[in-house]
């Protein structure tokens, strides 16, 4: 396994419940790239059905993890998402069969720390908090000596097997798989396997909420607004919301800059709190930043070169135990998992 991340380590947990003798591979500390911060946003919500049915697989499997862990990996306070374009998600989730209702923006059903804001809005009941900091904690216990503190310079399949390399040394596999996000793209070329590259930068910041605000509070998806091309918003602590805005992509990009990228994302999202959130009090009290591949969007993609799978996509945290139970599979009988989500097909 190449890549530490929370889908590298469920990948590994779930080879090893399968009695495989297995390694993964992380230069940094487990899940403290892409993966890293304490919580994400789980929803049913999607816009394509298939993503809506892996999704109610995964929150299944984040059950079992719960009752293993001893300790609730998702905080069930529901997801609410908003906007003009939200019955493209309805119409998904009734395709799947997932509960889902329709409410106008002043519904006593939401729980939001806005008072008004462009509707109607979906909720979505099973969605809520994941607990990204239980979950750390739960994995790299379950993983133990497994993983190797090693950065990975290649991947190369041989008669032998796949040989991984690392510095002067080289181990060789049965099959392995790339998970490594940022570097996936760059591992996967050296076995002819063709992955999005582009990168961009990302802020998320945490407020302080204010006395009085709605408890307790739904995660919350919006549409553009104010200069921003969405937003993702949801309690990240006792008394802490984090609100995370999606830029035109000319004020993040890669050869921009990290610091004028945070500089724009600060100001854009604190604007929007102070517009828009009267329950939350516009003073950043923390950042959590992070890349990502613009290009990608909200599904899950698998390609394949003989006994090496590449897997990418965004926003992989709340498919992680689905994910994990998928890749192993895949590596002990060689096969490609299917593409879910927009990119159904493979990079030309």
């Amino acid at each position: 396994m190449v890549g530490g991340g929370v889908v590298g380590l469920s990948a590994t947990v779930a080879l090893l419940r399968r009695g495989v003798d297995v390694r993964c591979y992380e230069s940094g500390e487990p899940m403290g790239e892409r993966s890293a911060g304490d919580t994400r946003i789980f929803r049913l919500a999607h816009t394509y059905p298939d993503m809506v049915a892996l999704a109610a697989q995964s929150r299944a499997l984040f059950a079992e993890w719960s009752d293993r862990a001893g300790a609730a990996l998702v905080d069930e306070v529901g997801t609410v998402v908003s906007g003009a374009e939200v019955g493209t998600w309805a119409k998904a989730m009734a395709t799947a069969g997932a509960a889902h209702e329709m409410v106008a923006a002043g519904s006593p059903l939401l729980r939001l720390p806005a008072r008004t804001f462009a509707g109607p809005a979906l909720i979505d009941p099973a969605g809520g908090v994941i607990r990204v900091d239980r979950i750390r904690a739960f994995l790299v216990d379950a993983v133990g000596n497994r993983v190797r503190q090693a950065h990975v310079d290649a991947v190369e399949e041989t008669r032998l097997g796949v040989r991984v390399k690392s510095g002067t040394e080289a181990d060789t596999f049965d099959a392995v798989v790339i998970c490594a996000g940022a570097g996936t793209s760059a591992l996967a070329a050296g076995v002819g396997i063709d992955t999005p590259s582009a990168l961009e930068h990302h802020l998320r910041v945490s407020f302080p909420l204010r006395p009085g605000a709605p408890a307790p509070l739904q995660c919350w998806i919006t549409e553009p607004a104010d200069g921003l091309l969405g937003t993702y918003q949801h309690l990240a602590g006792p008394g802490s919301w984090a609100v995370g805005g999606h830029l035109d992509p000319a004020l993040v990009t890669w050869a921009g800059g990290r610091p004028a990228a945070e500089r724009a994302s600060l100001k854009a999202v604190t604007d929007h709190v102070v517009e828009h959130l009267p329950h939350v009090e516009p003073r950043p009290i923390g950042r959590l930043y992070c890349t990502h591949d613009p290009n990608l969007g909200d599904g899950l993609q698998f390609a394949r070169s003989g006994r090496v799978l590449a897997m990418y996509g965004e926003n992989l945290m709340k498919f992680a135990p689905l994910l994990g139970e998928m890749l192993a599979q895949a590596c002990i009988d060689g096969s490609t998992p299917a593409n879910a989500g927009p990119r159904r097909q493979q990079p030309q």
